[in-house]
């Protein structure tokens, strides 16, 4: 490089040299110089035309020697461009971690209102009716479908009869997977079904055991993925009318006929105590995440929250007759259905209903001796504004409740011919399932000839997708 540019130099000195000598000899006007000129013009433009043509076939090496960094530059370059792409990453991380953030905080507020009972997703508005060919019966079951049960993860569903049998059902294809056949009254012993009506069924939150209970006072617990029958809790005195888990545990509480509420941890196979109170035959119980539970107490015509630590209970009036079922919405308020045909929602807080809807499913009968519709099963949709409730007057009511659980309104109704005994909700509120029979689950005080016995599952379809939380 070094020889190029002095040769280049030596070049530029002789042309600079030429063009004074040139410009001399033409002022002076002698022959010799003349001659001397023409050489040197010669030499000149040879050296001239070596000047344009060299830097013309070296312009590309020129550009190059522009567009060259030297090792600095480049390492300044490199630098820039790192700090640029680390800038880059360092503001998405910092959008990505304030969306986590505000995901968590949203997620942690929903806990903690949850965990207070105040939760109250607003999903009803956006609910729509399901067209009737939507609407799919699977059968089974020869008597009527008496309870049911969805697994977490909603993949299967188990229904039980007065057949003595339950059947675990594929909740997308409506297959039957599995049968646990009844049998004889007076088998017990050898036999590993149930022997008498099955009455009600508890599935654990971590799908790891079922829970059945039945006319002859027996508890089952089952292995819901292969149905193999695990232990027997004996005890009651009475028909077996309610079950359920405690959520995040295996603590099962039982109700029965017999007016007691049974606690059992269902990992050691064993009874851990019993609580007393209802004046009547208890007709239904359910429970969430707190260490309580609620039930209802038919014919004595209370609701009674039972705070198992304290070893206390709140009783609730506000029905006129039977209460028969009982579900609980959130922590702190439960939605109850009863014979004298009104749907009712309750706060812990408040010893009468903060809503009631009289008559919810019509009457029957000749005019003046009209009866109510008995309500037969209610459900709820966890932490949201949205209940179910079944009678036999061939309809699933749904409703919305009002902000804060004050006041009911009807949704719409699904035609279904027959007792519905059972209603559950799925988790995620993208079905309803509703087991329904010839007969009411209790007793046989009439019967309906054209019904189905079996499982009606309802796809409950939405105008949006976002859900809105009240505080």
């Amino acid at each position: 490089m070094s020889s190029f540019f002095i040769k280049k130099r030596v070049i530029s000195a002789a042309v600079n040299k030429g063009d004074l000598k040139r410009k001399s000899n033409a002022d002076d006007g002698k022959g010799r110089s003349k001659k001397f000129n023409k050489r040197a013009d010669e030499e000149i433009s040879s050296d001239s035309e070596n000047e344009r043509t060299e830097p013309s076939r070296k312009q590309p090496d020129n550009e190059d020697d522009e567009i060259e960094e030297t090792p600095q530059e480049k390492k300044l370059r490199l630098a820039k461009l790192y700090l640029d792409q680390l800038r880059d990453e360092e503001d998405k991380k910092a959008e990505e971690e304030s969306f986590e953030a505000d995901l968590i905080a949203g997620r942690l507020q929903d806990d903690l209102l949850e965990q207070k009972g105040k939760l109250q997703r607003l999903i009803a508005k956006d609910l729509i009716a399901p067209d009737p060919e939507e609407v799919r019966l699977l059968r089974g079951h020869k008597l009527s479908v008496t309870c049911l049960v969805i697994t977490p993860d909603e993949k299967y569903i188990f229904s039980a009869s007065k057949d003595c049998s339950i059947i675990k059902w594929e909740a997308e294809t409506g297959k039957k997977v599995h049968k646990i056949a009844g049998g004889r009254k007076g088998t017990e012993e050898h036999h590993v079904g149930h022997t008498a009506h099955v009455l009600c069924m508890a599935i654990s939150s971590d799908g790891k055991y079922l829970a059945s209970g039945d006319v002859n006072k027996l508890v089952m617990i089952w292995d819901p993925m292969t149905c193999k029958h695990l232990y027997k809790f004996t005890g009651h005195r009475g028909a077996v009318s309610g079950l359920a888990f405690r959520r995040g545990t295996h603590t099962l509480y039982s109700a029965s006929h017999d007016r007691s509420i049974k606690v059992w941890s269902v990992d050691e196979n064993a009874y851990v105590e019993t609580l007393f109170g209802h004046q009547d035959m208890i007709t239904g119980l359910d429970c969430l995440s707190r260490e309580r539970c609620v039930t209802a107490g038919g014919r004595d015509r209370t609701v009674r929250v039972w705070k198992i630590a304290e070893e206390s209970q709140l009783v609730f009036h506000g029905h006129e007759g039977s209460i028969d079922c009982v579900q609980l919405i959130n922590e702190e308020h439960m939605v109850t259905g009863g014979d004298d045909g009104s749907i009712s929602i309750w706060t812990v807080n408040k010893k009468k209903p903060v809503s009631t809807v009289k008559k919810a499913h019509g009457s029957h009968g000749n005019t003046g001796l009209e009866q109510p519709n008995w309500v037969s099963s209610v459900a709820a949709l966890h932490n949201s504004d949205t209940v179910a409730s079944g009678s036999h007057n061939s309809a699933v009511q749904l409703w919305k409740c009002g902000q804060g659980f004050r006041g009911l309104e009807p949704l719409f109704s699904v035609p279904v011919t027959g007792f519905v005994n059972s209603l559950k909700f799925s988790n995620s509120g993208t079905f309803l399932v509703a087991g329904v029979g010839q007969e009411h689950r209790l007793g046989r005080w009439w019967r309906i000839k054209e019904a189905k016995n079996g499982l009606y599952i309802i796809p409950l379809k939405r105008q949006a997708k976002e859900q809105e939380v009240v505080q």
